[in-house]
Order: C-alpha cells, then structure tokens, then sequence
C-alpha cells in the first residue's frame, strides 16, 4: 500500500518534495544530487568564487553542486601582487584552504594578463618603461612565488590570459607585455609556471574563441606553441555566452579544431548573458529594460542544453566545465558592459535556488552521446 502511495505521490510532485519526504516518512536522510554528481563520469563541475561566498548558504550550494573552484579575483597579479616587494595572501590562501577541506580541486587563474596589472610591473622607480630583461625577470619572480605556494594544490593554471587581439586583423594583443617583450613572453610564462610545478596542467585562456576568425588566430598561437614544445596541456575557452552565440557549428567546430592539437579543452568561464555580446562599457539607456521575460528564458534554456549536450558528446577531451559565478544573485555582468543593469546569466536564481534551466542542463545526462 505505501508504495503504491508514494508511486503516485512521485508522478504529482516535485523532485525536491519527494527527497524531503522520503526523508520524513523512512527517517532516512537522502542526499541531493547536485551538476558535480550528474557530470561526474563526464567532467568536473566547477564555479569561480571569492572569499565572502565560503560561507552560509552559498558554501552550502557550492559543496553541493561543485567538485571544483576557481578564484574569480584573488589570484590574479593586481590583487594578490599590489607592489614589488609585497603579496596579499588572505584572499587566494582562504579560496585554497576551503578548497582543501572539502576536497575541491583549484584552477588558477591566472598569472599573466593586460588586465589588472599592477603599474608598477612596466616602469622602474624614475616612472620610465622597464627592459625587456627586467619584465621577464619580475615576471617570472611572480609566477615562481605565486605557483611555488600552492604546489600541489592547484592542478591546473591559466597561465597567459587573453593574448590574442580583438581586432580580426591583427595577431597578438599590442599590449605592454608584447611591446617590451615581444611575442616570446608567452613561451617564457609557460616555461616559468612549469619550473615551478612540473605536475601542474598549464593552459592557455580566452575568449570569443568559438568566433571562426578568432578561433583561427588562437589556432595559430597554440600550434606555435606546441611545435616549439612549450610545456602547454590545454586551452581554456571562456565561455561568456550570449542567447545566440556560439552557434551549434561554431561550439563544434571550436572544440575539434583545439582538440586536434592534442590539447585538452576547458570550459572556464561559462555564463549565458540575456543581452547581445558588447565588449566596451557604456551607460545604461533609460528605456533598456533588465527584465527576465520568459521569452528569453526559453532561450537561455535552449542555449545551455545545446551547449551541455554537445559537451557530453565530446567528453573525451573536454576536461572540465566552470561557471562564472554562482547566482544570479551577483554576476559580473551586472556590471559589465553596462552598470546596473541587471543580468541573469546562471542556473541558481537571486534566491540561490534552482532555474528552469538548471534541470534543462540535467536532462541532456539521459541524451545519448
């Protein structure tokens, strides 16, 4: 008779309700399956954090539904390298510890980028450009100190980040590290992280990396690298979506182009934004809604399952999969490109709870690859 009941109770409710009651009627506590254990014969599931989520509610989320983590700030050299001659710990040692109390894995991120460097990097004491010989030696005191600390607990780095130019016209990104050192500095970065932890997988980081004209430029740079032997392991596609990009093609393309290397390919970065790809900031129109209409839910839903179920397919080369962010509670996008503007890239809701999409993604596991 009871199970007859809960037979019928299972087809009229929830997933959520029948665990809690089960819970409740055997006296048996039924632990919630979260993406890290429906992904887990794919790949890790991982989410960028910062110290003030590895607490409360949010902590509990991300040991539910994460077996990896990635500092969203803390690592990178502005934060973690304010001045020549000192490194702020807390941040990134917090991020590590929590990391290794729960078993989580850690993907570094990252250790050369044009963004949040600290001034002090490219000029001498007199505020004039450095040489190419003292960049490369601050640069590789940086990644030695940095990588050497976390030896062993972090299995992977993204070592250079974002190199490649956004003008489709040019190669390599005309930023301070490529005019004082020149293109070599990307090979030098890689063999520096490898000095200092053989055992960690060292990845190169970008993104619009499914766009064909950039795809081909990143090829170009990867398969530099490779013939020349630098100790890479992968590539690191950011994933910072929108509801109509990348096309099924461009995702497929992306991955079997890198892969072909023999690479392995991450995801690092994944959100799906509800508005069209804009890469410079600019301020809010006074009639642009931020509204989350159910017409782009559906196609944020329709985005993610694609995307998932074509990374099902080619799980055997994709070796991890992270959000950028945990909710829609924050999300970097609500401030960039437009500040204040309120966007809903994830798969847990402001109320940390889950989206439609979220069990949309889950659904692609019963797929066929």
């Amino acid at each position: 008779m009871m199970r007859l009941f809960f037979t019928r109770y299972i087809q009229k409710t929830s997933m959520l309700t029948v665990i809690a009651t089960a819970s409740l009627l055997f006296g048996c506590k039924v632990k919630e399956k979260g993406l890290k254990d429906y992904f887990k014969k794919d790949f890790p599931i991982g989410v960028a954090v910062s110290p003030r989520i590895l607490t409360g509610e949010e902590s509990k989320l991300i040991l539910q539904q994460f077996s990896s983590i990635t500092p969203e700030n803390a690592m990178k050299m502005g934060p973690i390298h304010p001045k020549e001659d000192e490194y702020f710990w807390r941040d990134a040692d917090s991020i590590v510890n929590y990391a290794q109390k729960h078993g989580l894995k850690v993907r570094g991120h990252n250790l050369c980028w044009h963004e949040q460097t600290p001034k002090w990097m490219f000029v001498d004491q007199k505020g004039d450009t450095v040489s190419r010989e003292v960049l490369l030696k601050r640069l590789k005191d940086h990644i030695t100190e940095v990588v050497t600390r976390y030896k062993g607990k972090i299995y992977v780095w993204d070592v250079v980040n974002e190199a490649i130019d956004d003008d489709s016209t040019k190669f390599l990104r005309n930023s301070e590290w490529y005019r004082i050192i020149g293109e070599d500095f990307i090979a030098k970065a890689f063999e520096y992280a490898h000095e200092a932890d053989p055992q960690a997988k060292l990845f190169y980081n970008d993104y619009n990396t499914e766009r064909p004209e950039k795809r081909e430029r990143i090829y170009k740079l990867l398969k530099k690298l490779v013939d020349a032997k630098v100790p890479i392991h992968g590539v690191g596609l950011q994933a910072h979506w929108s509801l109509t990009e990348p096309t099924e093609k461009e995702l497929r393309d992306a991955i079997e182009k890198y892969s072909s290397l023999g690479l392995e390919v991450q995801f690092t970065e994944l959100d799906v934004s509800i508005y069209p790809w804009e890469k410079n900031r600019r301020a809010r129109r006074p009639d642009e809604s931020d509204a989350f209409t159910p017409e782009l839910e559906q196609k944020q839903i329709e985005q993610y399952s694609k995307a998932f179920s074509i990374f099902r397919e080619y799980s055997n080369v994709i070796t991890s999969v992270t959000f950028w962010n945990l909710s829609d509670k924050y999300t970097w996008l609500d401030e960039y490109p437009v500040r204040g503007r309120k966007n809903y890239p994830l798969l847990f809701d402001q109320n940390l709870k889950p989206k439609k999409v979220y069990w949309e993604v889950i659904k692609t596991k019963k797929s066929k690859k």
